[in-house]
């Protein structure tokens, strides 16, 4: 990171996942909200890891860029072979897109080794729980390099961070609290439209402490161990351009809850049509099987049929993973 380009561009992939989940999250739902199921990712419709490998490509061009692409001598250490300190801001975010990586390759291999039912000692429930939990492991490690971050934590660049870490600790705890909750759509929706946050503050944080039309009244560019850094004039220049970042905050925050909450709705109506009409179809039928039954002295009870299989089938193959187990519970 620590240039507009190393924020803007791993910002526009969490962008890009949170705006994918949050779309295809809600569609499950407002499809069939009582047969719901939380997924920790979600399979393309003609390269069905296509999100896995997009996460593990823009991981190891963030790693290689930190440490061999950006630095002058294309290697992060100095000719003793430690780590200078200009450079441990490089360490600290390829970690991050380490653990990132780390997780979307677990994701690969547990869906490789499950898919057709071909290792039958890891079960549906257990799958979602270790994904999710390398999911938050990932954002945990997130939080802490950025809350422990060696960049100033006293100035602009330190405000953005902090008000970053906010938006990164509800993605670890809603990604914690799915893991015991896959069936609330609740937790996944605000877990999707955190990621995408995180997304839109970091391009943010790029935009507007690396162009210097943007910078602060009151504050400058200054060259500190090879890293440009904002810097204020007086007290008086730094609390305001604080409060700014924390003005700016509150308003992509208030941007992103109309945003998402718009798009639920517009999903709703679209997809919640077929399953208000596949639950017409067959509260009607339920209605006609109750008539049978006062006048014969058959049993009505039977089960939904072929049609109930069928739809529940098709949920599981939006959804990449089989919802059979789920269903019998």
């Amino acid at each position: 990171m620590g240039t507009l380009v190393g924020h803007v561009a791993p910002g526009f992939g969490f962008f890009v996942i949170g705006v994918w989940h949050l779309f295809n999250h809600i569609r499950l739902y407002a499809g069939a909200p009582s047969s719901y199921s939380s997924l920790p990712w979600f399979p393309a419709p003609r390269l069905r890891h296509l999100e896995l490998y997009l996460i593990m490509l823009g991981s190891y061009l963030s790693i290689a860029m930190e440490l061999f692409i950006g630095p002058n001598r294309h290697q992060p250490l100095d000719t003793d072979g430690t780590i200078p300190s200009n450079h441990l801001h490089n360490f600290e975010h390829s970690l991050i897109s380490l653990s990132f990586f780390v997780y979307a390759a677990f994701a690969l291999l547990f869906d490789r080794l499950t898919s057709g039912g071909r290792d039958k000692t890891l079960p549906g429930t257990t799958v979602f729980g270790l994904t999710q939990l390398v999911g938050a492991v990932a954002f945990g490690q997130q939080l802490l390099l950025f809350h422990l971050h060696s960049a100033d934590h006293m100035g602009v660049e330190g405000q953005y961070h902090l008000l970053l870490q906010l938006v990164i600790f509800v993605s670890l705890a809603t990604t914690l609290i799915g893991i015991p909750l896959p069936r609330s759509f609740l937790v996944s929706f605000v877990r999707s439209a955190s990621i995408m946050f995180q997304g839109i503050w970091l391009m943010i944080m790029g935009f507007m402490l690396w162009t210097p039309g943007l910078i602060p009244k009151g504050c400058f560019m200054n060259l500190e161990e090879g890293h440009l850094v904002v810097r204020c004039r007086s007290d008086e220049a730094l609390h305001r351009a604080k409060s700014l970042v924390n003005i700016e905050f509150s308003w992509f925050l208030v941007c992103v809850t109309v945003f998402s909450v718009s798009v639920y709705l517009v999903l709703a109506r679209i997809y919640g049509k077929d399953s208000f009409e596949y639950e017409a179809i067959h509260s009607e039928s339920d209605d006609i099987e109750l008539q049978k039954s006062n006048t014969t002295t058959k049993p009505a009870l039977q089960d939904d049929g072929p049609s109930s299989k069928r739809f529940i089938h098709d949920v599981g193959k939006i959804s990449g993973y089989s919802a059979g187990s789920d269903m019998e519970r």
